[in-house]
């Protein structure tokens, strides 16, 4: 609308003085556990909507190099990982949850993750559409896919590893550690305040 009046069109603008409108931002958070259960129990074995769970929550990577993921990847019980956004090489160990989705998945195509036809591998579009009908089942629109990654990240701070282990499964940089497990870590820090503070007043 300035420009508007800068070439003549307008005498003012309409929009000055109006304050911006103020919106709260949610922030992405991990599916917390009853619906990660959920979704198990939504998508037995041996379908492509559990396997590409298993493999986004077990292996911590984004849902774009999850789904170039290939049979050939799989190298002495770990995924050997290059990540496109950042060009970094990681041997990620396999969970038990995921092996067994692993196990139970059909291997027809140089791909893990494959389209119906088993031509070719599953699209970006095909596969966030699948998980978001299982996630209007079982009540988990709230959470996407990307969310899994949260989940592996705060899953390896509650398990007690450091920052330069999270990072040696997710990839992240320190920042985005940081950034994806900050709730967890508030979490944990608080119940162990409360435990120091509960500790001295029965040593007093």
């Amino acid at each position: 609308m300035e420009y508007c009046v800068d070439l003549g069109w307008r005498e003012t603008n309409p929009a000055k003085g109006v304050p911006e409108l103020k919106t709260e931002k949610s922030e992405r958070e991990p599916w917390p556990l009853e619906l990660l259960e959920a979704y198990r129990a939504a998508c037995p074995l041996g379908t492509r909507e559990r396997l590409v769970m298993e493999l986004c929550v077990g292996t911590g990577q984004r849902i774009g190099d999850v789904l170039e993921m290939r049979w050939s990847d799989i190298q002495d019980g770990a995924f050997v990982i290059r990540q496109n956004k950042t060009g970094k090489e990681l041997w990620v160990p396999i969970l038990p949850e995921l092996h067994a989705a692993l196990g139970a998945a059909s291997r027809h195509s140089v791909f893990i993750l494959t389209n119906e036809r088993g031509t070719n591998r599953w699209s970006y579009r095909g596969a966030s559409q699948a998980v978001r009908n299982v996630r209007e089942r079982i009540g988990a629109v709230d959470y996407d896919i990307h969310s899994w990654r949260y989940n592996a990240a705060c899953e390896l701070v509650e398990a007690g590893c450091s920052d330069d282990l999270v990072a040696a499964v997710t990839g992240q940089s320190p920042a985005m550690v940081l950034h994806y497990t900050k709730k967890v870590r508030q979490k944990i820090r608080a119940i162990q305040a409360q435990q120091k503070r509960t500790e001295q007043k029965w040593n007093v």
